[in-house]
């Protein structure tokens, strides 16, 4: 039986790769920076007409917290944190009471902490915790 993740689709591959940048608000040239590869090297990725390695590929997953699965096949979008999407649409789908004009802002810190690891959460709760008192009105 033939294993229907045989084929690797370089368009879709380039096209998250693409997403995952603009969704940290990084340019090309940022990007080849933090990678150590070269912008014209990544638009080529981006737009599926070449081929990495997988160190390259590696180096992708790790700077946008992403796992390979996910680039390669669309699945298991942020390793841990699947649950923060679901929190943001559970919140809208069952507050009628819920705030609009919060919602870029919400969606931006759920963006951020979907990037997290499960340490980094702790640490960023432990830390609204701290100051949360002398924030509050």
């Amino acid at each position: 039986m033939r294993n229907n993740r045989s084929h690797l689709d370089l368009r879709a591959i380039g096209n998250k790769i693409r997403l995952e940048r603009e969704m940290l608000n990084l340019s090309r040239e940022k990007l080849a920076e933090i990678t150590e590869l070269s912008p014209f090297y990544i638009g080529q990725i981006e737009r599926g007409e070449r081929k990495m390695s997988l160190d390259t590929l590696v180096k992708f997953a790790n700077t946008f917290n992403v796992s390979i699965d996910y680039l390669l096949f669309g699945s298991n979008l942020h390793n841990e944190n699947l649950e923060l999407k679901n929190f943001y649409t559970v919140l809208e789908t069952e507050d009628n009471n819920y705030n609009k004009e919060l919602d870029s802002d919400l969606k931006e810190l759920l963006t951020i902490l979907s990037r997290c690891s499960k340490e980094e959460i702790r640490l960023i709760k432990d830390m609204v915790v701290l100051i949360f008192p002398y924030i509050k009105k």
